[in-house]
């Protein structure tokens, strides 16, 4: 590596040095090379960042609590990991749904079919943190469990044949589609010069006693999108790392902060903010945007599982003279796709039965029925999929408004 880049314009502004600075390679292109974690100088704790702290740490809280009183949390669990997965495959373009996802994973259904690579992308990502909770009861958030989460995430998709589960031998950069390393928006640090600042990434996950948990994972995604060590897939694993170190930590007893809801609905701002630090080392600019988030994520999903306990206890209700409506609700909660036949294995009944119940629930407004066939009818819980869909179609909406990124979030 030779030669730091000097002059004016953003990339050339001194103040950066705080976060790293760009270097000129053999081959003529400039990479950026981020300085080590933690920030030097520390990061500012005034009274703004302080109340944005103090604020994301009791809405964390209250998440936290909100899902004790659920009686059965995993199942809340499993689904908010679904909505995640598509939510993170949405910022990278992908067109595959909630619905989508649950159909693939009840039995392919006629509309999936033509997004079947989008869907299991989706799938992938909940095998992704499923496999990196398991992990993290034996190994502590490694470079090691990095790349086993990344493995899980690219095999048998697009993407999986850019090495998955190990870091990058070559050159990647980010930009418009079609441009190259000389005309790149951002070129990260060089493979040759990765290990050292992975390193120091890794310890600065294990140290437990620098930084207040949200502080240290703003600045870990950070630093991890700024490195970008792999070819693909980079900004599914920078966020995922912020649930899994939030859980490892206990700050979290469940996997339920996901960012992506609100890093799509504020892209722009989420590049540019990413972009000052590299180029004007504005640490505390992107922690005060990244604990906005965190607030507002978290209130989102608490009023969810709020949402979903008084919706439960009303429909329980409705049924509560049915031994078999009540049972066959409790799974709609786990899965929320349902056919005749599959409601019949579930209840151990005669399929005459299980009919009988499902067009009961579709009368009472709990089930929507799906497939348009006459045999073979798929339904949905409608309610239950309503809470989610609802925020999937705010982000649509706040997406359309936003501007388009100069950045991009391609890995080339």
């Amino acid at each position: 590596m030779q030669g730091e880049e000097t002059g004016t314009g953003r990339q050339r502004n001194a103040a950066g040095a705080r976060a790293g600075r760009y270097v000129q390679q053999p081959s003529g292109y400039k990479a950026f090379i981020p300085a080590p974690l933690p920030p030097d100088p520390p990061v500012a704790m005034n009274a703004e960042m302080t109340r944005l702290l103090s604020d994301a740490d009791r809405a964390l809280g209250q998440l936290d609590g909100a899902t004790t009183v659920l009686p059965n949390p995993d199942l809340f669990v499993a689904m908010y990991v679904r909505h995640e997965a598509v939510l993170s495959y949405q910022i990278e373009g992908t067109r595959s749904t909630l619905g989508d996802v649950l159909e693939f994973e009840a039995g392919e259904g006629p509309r999936v079919v033509q997004r079947v690579k989008d869907v299991e992308e989706g799938v992938n990502y909940v095998k992704a943190m499923n496999h990196g909770l398991r992990r993290l009861e034996k190994l502590p958030l490694s470079l090691r469990l990095i790349r086993e989460i990344h493995e899980k995430l690219l095999t048998g998709v697009r993407g999986g044949q850019r090495d998955p589960g190990n870091f990058r031998r070559t050159q990647n950069w980010l930009g418009p589609a079609g441009c190259g390393l000389a005309d790149a928006t951002f070129v990260p640090p060089p493979p040759q010069g990765m290990g050292e600042l992975l390193r120091n990434l890794e310890d600065f996950f294990q140290d437990r006693e620098l930084l207040p948990v949200l502080i240290q994972c703003g600045l870990a995604h950070a630093q991890f999108e700024t490195i970008h060590p792999f070819l693909d897939g980079n900004g599914r694993v920078g966020r995922l790392l912020v649930t899994l170190l939030l859980c490892e930590r206990q700050a979290l007893r469940r996997p339920l902060l996901y960012l992506s809801h609100y890093l799509r609905a504020h892209r722009a701002q989420y590049y540019d903010r990413l972009d000052a630090i590299r180029s004007d080392g504005d640490w505390e600019g992107w922690l005060k945007f990244f604990l906005r988030g965190v607030y507002e994520v978290s209130l989102m999903a608490t009023d969810t599982a709020r949402s979903i306990l008084n919706m439960r206890e009303e429909h329980r209700q409705k049924l509560a003279h049915n031994a078999n409506g009540t049972r066959l609700l409790d799974r709609l909660f786990e899965r929320p796709m349902v056919t005749v036949r599959m409601a019949q294995d579930y209840l151990g009944c005669a399929y005459g039965t299980a009919n009988t119940l499902i067009r009961g629930l579709e009368r009472m407004g709990l089930l929507e029925e799906i497939s348009g066939q006459q045999r073979n009818r798929r339904y949905r819980y409608k309610p239950y999929l309503a809470l989610f869909e609802r925020q999937a179609l705010e982000v649509a909406r706040a997406d359309e408004d936003a501007e388009t990124p100069t950045t991009g979030s391609k890995d080339h």
